[in-house]
């Protein structure tokens, strides 16, 4: 199978993740792995195409990760126009990713040296920030579980609680009540969220059902409230995170902010059990997030909704006058900048002022030091390009913005800039869909699945993704979603372990 030529010229980012088989025992399990291209074609649309479904053989060590990687690169002849890997942070990734970047760059194929080629999976990151913090749970959420437990024990027990929602005015109501899964902390987001729902039905089953006594009491719902809200932020974040439709990469520095910003506000609560979570989370967060990704920070610049003044009043938020980190990300951006100019000057129209012939005369011999002294530094194109962008007024930041077909309408004012973002943001932050993300649990094919061949699993996915592709699956009315988890469940734990899924009680 062969990249069409339509897009050969494309700048390939990568994500990759690894699953396994099912199997009565750890030892018979065989590792697999998936790798997804994220590109924009000539149009500007985005595209997200699945290499490779790969068997990996033992050992599993970074360094026959890495060969494995680097030699599919090389069969599908792509190898030149790696932008960016996206990986979960699992110990051997870091391995991986030098020693691709070590055979990358001794043939010099990585953009300055590399030093954007390693994304960490966002998700991923968010996901385990998230667990940390829910080890300091309060026993009010343990209650919920009870309580949807108590209800689920028997049909009685369901009908009267329905007896109950009825009177308490809920019961034309189709939301769901739903119990936590221990792999899965969206599922104790979604159990908080429905519960507080069905409260005051909670509330009047505990008044007839004098067996029903793990009821939480009025401030305990207050609590659960808190809670629920304080989860909703990251639950909302995640699932934009994941999304594979539309650029992402942008989305990074606000929504992390956002982020960073809601830990330090739980680490200094009225409550104690706020503070307790958010300090666990604020040791993850620093454990990865401690400095912001360059650039990802500059995805967000190149949103004409942000810009530069967005990482300049984020900055100024958490850190104060703090201007090294500011500094680091211009500096950085200008660099860029810098590069694709080199690389890209061919789509520069000079300026035909400039290629006219003049005769020079005698006074203008008085003038030549003011032209030698400033001449560079008011005519750059540096200065033209950036300085235009960023003086221009930003647009509303409230307001849906389909980013990349905003940089095809201004590719002719911006050339260099707009050859940057075509790149930077197809960068994925994420490496499955969103409903793969909220799993701690391994990634385990069934009993079916892995009966068949490597190179039979990897026929029907990719030709079935290359020849159909997204509108299909919109057509066929198919969750993308869906078909992620069907392919694995993402790792999102440290350890490894079985996959469970939400109940939901009607």
């Amino acid at each position: 199978m062969d990249i069409d030529e339509e897009n050969t010229e494309a700048t390939i980012n990568l994500s990759d993740t690894q699953g396994t088989t099912s199997a009565p025992s750890p030892s018979k399990r065989k590792a697999k792995g998936i790798r997804v291209a994220h590109f924009v074609d000539k149009e500007w649309k985005m595209h997200k195409r699945i290499l490779n479904f790969y068997r990996m053989p033992p050992p599993h060590t970074g360094v026959a990760l890495s060969e494995k990687i680097n030699a599919l690169l090389v069969e599908w002849g792509i190898e030149k126009k790696l932008f960016s890997i996206t990986l979960d942070n699992a110990s051997t990734k870091d391995c991986i990713v030098e020693l691709l970047k070590k055979q990358l760059n001794f043939r010099g194929l990585l953009l300055m040296d590399g030093k954007f080629f390693h994304v960490r999976c966002c998700a991923h990151i968010l996901n385990l920030i998230v667990q940390d913090g829910l080890k300091e749970i309060d026993g009010s959420v343990t209650k919920v579980h009870e309580c949807i437990k108590y209800i689920k024990c028997s049909e009685g027990r369901k009908n009267k609680f329905f007896t109950c929602v009825a009177q308490v005015g809920l019961a034309c109501s189709k939301r769901g009540l739903r119990q936590d899964v221990p792999t899965k902390w969206n599922s104790t987001y979604t159990m908080l969220d429905s519960a507080i729902f069905y409260r005051r039905a909670f509330l009047n089953l505990a008044l007839v059902d004098s067996n029903f006594s793990s009821c939480p009491s009025l401030e305990e719902w207050d609590k659960i409230k808190k809670i629920s809200n304080f989860l909703g932020y990251f639950y909302e974040i995640t699932c934009l995170f994941s999304g594979t439709n539309y650029p992402t990469s942008n989305l990074f520095f606000p929504k992390v902010f956002k982020v960073h910003y809601c830990i330090q506000n739980a680490m200094e609560d009225c409550d104690d059990f706020m503070r307790g979570m958010g300090s666990y989370m604020n040791l993850k967060f620093e454990k990865y997030w401690s400095e912001y990704s360059l650039i990802l920070a500059i995805a967000v610049i190149l949103d004409p909704r942000y810009k530069l003044q967005f990482v300049e009043w984020g900055y100024d938020k958490l850190y104060g006058k703090e201007l090294r980190k500011l500094k680091d990300v211009s500096g950085t951006l200008f660099a860029l900048f810098a590069r694709y100019m080199d690389e890209f000057s061919h789509l520069l129209v000079s300026n035909p002022v400039n290629q006219t012939p003049t005769q020079i005369k005698v006074g203008d011999k008085l003038f030549e030091e003011f032209d030698n002294i400033y001449q560079d530094g008011s005519t750059s194109v540096e200065k033209i390009e950036l300085h235009l962008y960023f003086e221009e007024k930003r647009l509303d930041r409230k307001q849906e913005l389909d980013i990349l077909s905003w940089w095809k309408l201004e590719q002719f004012r911006y050339p260099i800039l707009s050859c940057m973002a075509f790149d930077v943001l197809t960068i994925p932050i994420s490496t499955v869909a969103s409903e793969s993300v909220f799993s701690i649990s391994g990634k385990v094919f069934d009993q079916y699945r892995s009966s068949l061949l490597p190179e039979t699993v990897q026929a029907l996915l990719c030709t079935r993704d290359w020849l159909f592709g997204k509108e299909a699956l919109e057509k066929e009315g198919a969750d993308l979603e869906e078909l992620t988890e069907e392919i694995f469940d993402m790792n999102l734990n440290e350890n490894s372990g079985q996959c469970s899924n939400s109940i939901s009680l009607d």
